[in-house]
């Protein structure tokens, strides 16, 4: 990230006696880490700026700590949930939040220690320097010094995206980071947002015993198909979690008994209120403050640093990778593209292109929402005549066993060649499953393919067969592993 929190370490080598190195990285994140490693391998001297904590938002602030929170109040939910059998009685419960947080903290900074900090001194032609940086002809400057370096990969990550509305600039609002930070959980919190920051931090926090009020524009994660959207807000309206979709925010406010946004809907206005407020509306590309404009590196319409299928900025000496880009905002995204752009930055001659055709995506719900490829809509925009097969959960044996069959898999093929193009879940651990239907893409396999391969009965990917088969055939028609 290029937004200063706090200072996490001194230089952790000596920088070359003349400054001048092959390579320097801005960031010091996942992608910062990914380029920076893959370009000592080459044996480049490689320069690592960072500014704000070591490990960027990953490990501190993002998946790490959410994903741990979240299984937590898995195992609230689960207990609460287990009267589903016969004869079993469960009653888990949050008693300490704080004790929670500090397990949190204590798992975050193992890991930035582990993962980031010792990973450094096993590469002696990495330099570490702390400080803001600025790109300069010929390199990079840091704290009044220029560090020269013939090619620069930017990797500066993203921060929470604050919303246009009416008087939000005097309300005392939480993001994601700060909501993970807080001494006491609120009574009440309204949400706004519905992507899958919002989503996971909805659940997460009504299964820990907050009253928990989402809001959003659209619909609940509308990167994935209207189905799996429809069919999430259900679930999570069924746990008690109040879903408002479709809203128009007119302004906001807080006074010391809570927050209010007013909204309209339908035509009708109405107030909603909590006693905290969080804005999960996205990421933006950390650019400010970098020097681009004056290196000529230009920004996108998405607000993120322009650049081509090899990770080239419109300046050919600067590259960039991760969120800093806009583009697949995603931890394993942004070291993937990371790794890449070291390698062209060094090796031009013959550019890598960066490939997110079978990229997973993840939203760590209960249950997950996990795709992979194009949906319905993005296939018929690209021209291709489609069909589609949704299969509910009710039809899946694993699900059936656990008496919890809430959920379904849509696929997307095109009708002509029958080659699959998307895969979208809403399972249990769907994000465990969808690794099937990323190697189905990437090896161009057809829905007939997919539906004839052997799956291990009583699993959860075994929906995909079953959803593959959906496409010719009534699946509730067959017996036990008979497809």
């Amino acid at each position: 990230m290029n937004t200063k929190t706090d200072t996490c370490c001194s230089p952790l080598h000596t920088e070359t006696s003349d400054g001048t190195y092959d390579l320097a990285v801005i960031g010091a994140g996942s992608a910062g880490f990914s380029a920076a490693i893959t370009a000592a391998e080459q044996g480049a001297q490689v320069a690592v700026i960072g500014y704000g904590t070591i490990g960027g938002t990953c490990v501190n602030v993002g998946c790490v700590p959410s994903k741990n929170l979240i299984r937590a109040a898995e195992a609230v939910h689960r207990s609460k949930s287990a009267d589903r059998f016969s004869g079993i009685r469960g009653d888990a419960q949050m008693f300490n939040w704080g004790d929670l947080r500090r397990q949190k903290d204590g798992l975050v900074k193992d890991l930035r220690q582990a993962k980031y900090i010792d990973v450094l001194p096993a590469y002696n032609n990495i330099t570490y320097i702390e400080g803001q940086a600025k790109l300069q002809n010929g390199g990079v400057l840091v704290n009044g010094n220029l560090l020269k370096a013939p090619k620069i990969i930017v990797a500066t990550g993203s921060s929470p995206t604050v919303p246009t509305i009416k008087g939000i600039e005097d309300v005392a609002y939480l993001t994601s980071t700060t909501t993970f930070e807080l001494a006491e959980l609120p009574a009440s919190i309204l949400i706004i947002g519905g992507g899958y920051i919002g989503v996971e931090i909805a659940q997460m926090l009504s299964r820990l015993g907050v009253m928990v009020t989402i809001v959003c524009r659209s619909r609940l994660v509308p990167h994935t198909e209207p189905e799996i959207s429809s069919a999430l807000a259900e679930i999570l309206s069924d746990e008690g979690i109040i879903v408002r979709l479709g809203l128009t925010y007119d302004r906001i406010w807080e006074t010391k008994e809570g927050a209010y946004l007013a909204v309209e809907s339908k035509g009708s206005e109405e107030v909603l209120t909590a006693e905290k407020v969080l804005i999960t509306a996205g990421r933006s590309p950390n650019t400010k403050d970098l020097g681009l404009a004056e290196l000529d590196v230009e920004i996108s319409v998405a607000g993120g640093i322009k650049i081509d299928q090899h990770l080239r900025t419109t300046n050919p000496n600067v590259f960039a990778a991760g969120d800093v880009t806009g583009r697949d905002m995603y931890v394993y995204m942004a070291a993937y593209g990371a790794k890449l752009a070291a390698k062209n930055a060094l090796n031009g001659t013959t550019p890598i292109a960066y490939d997110a055709t079978a990229m997973p995506a993840v939203t760590f719900s209960d249950p997950q929402v996990a795709t992979v490829g194009l949906t319905e809509r993005q296939a018929i925009a690209k021209g291709y005549d489609t069909k589609t097969s949704v299969l509910t959960l009710d039809h899946v044996p694993r699900a059936l066993a656990a008496l919890d069959t809430k959920g379904l898999i849509k696929l997307v093929a095109d009708r002509e060649t029958d080659i699959l193009l998307g895969a979208h879940i809403l399972a249990p651990e769907a994000g465990d499953s969808i690794q099937t239907a990323v190697m189905a893409i990437k090896c161009g396999m057809t829905t007939v393919d997919l539906g004839s391969t052997i799956f291990p009965y009583l699993t959860m990917v075994e929906g995909l067969k079953l959803a593959a088969q959906t496409f010719d055939k009534d699946v509730s028609k067959l017996s036990c592993c008979a497809g």
